[in-house]
């Protein structure tokens, strides 16, 4: 006589949702520098895994001293990922919405490539290196800056090369061009090595 064998598999199926739940995103650690930049400007930040790369956009531009002025792309892996109000493109140009995306779920990608561009006049390319992946609960629960060098460049100042020129003729009162460029400016000093990490960090807070 064939055993006939009864198995529970609304249990296994519940066991395996069980199992299956999210995990708490990890806190990645993020160095960020300013290509071709010398001395090299950079940043060092923890951001929650699960935020978006819109809200990265943001804690970037806080972080670098940027205004938001100009558009910006992610790209990461061999993906380029776009603010939503380029929608009309994505289809033309393979881009993908950057809202749609969070941190943890790219997090393979990031290791490969990683990089922010701002302000594509300028061409202002951002290199940004995942240096650690933290257990969640072990870093902040809001994005906190732990280090960097260097100021911020103005904007709209002319890329790297645009800025070395504007540091030379800033800081050099008998520069035939001083008067216009603080002028321009709004200011007749500029002092490259400086940035307000704790008002940074205060700005992070409020986000």
């Amino acid at each position: 006589m064939t055993t006939i064998i009864k198995a529970d598999f609304t249990r296994q199926k519940k066991n395996r949702q069980a199992g299956s739940e999210v995990r708490p995103a990890p806190v990645y650690q993020l160095k960020i520098s300013l290509a071709f930049s010398n001395p090299l400007i950079w940043r060092r930040i923890q951001v929650p895994g699960d935020i978006t790369l819109t809200r990265l956009h943001v804690i970037l531009q806080l972080c670098m001293g940027w205004s938001d002025l100009h558009t910006h792309r992610f790209l990461i892996g061999k993906v380029f990922y776009a603010p939503s109000e380029n929608s009309g493109i994505w289809a033309k140009t393979g881009e993908r919405c950057e809202s749609e995306y969070t941190l943890v779920a790219l997090e393979n990608d990031m290791k490969w490539c990683f990089t922010y561009i701002y302000d594509f006049g300028d061409g202002w390319e951002h290199e940004i290196e995942l240096e650690e992946s933290l257990p969640a609960g072990k870093g902040g629960s809001h994005p906190v800056l732990l280090h960097g060098e260097q100021a911020c460049p103005p904007e709209n100042v002319g890329g790297i090369p645009g800025y070395e020129e504007f540091l030379n003729i800033i800081n050099n009162p008998h520069h035939q061009h001083h008067q216009r460029i603080a002028a321009w400016y709004g200011d007749d000093r500029f002092d490259p090595e400086y940035f307000d990490m704790a008002a940074i960090n205060k700005g992070l807070k409020r986000l």
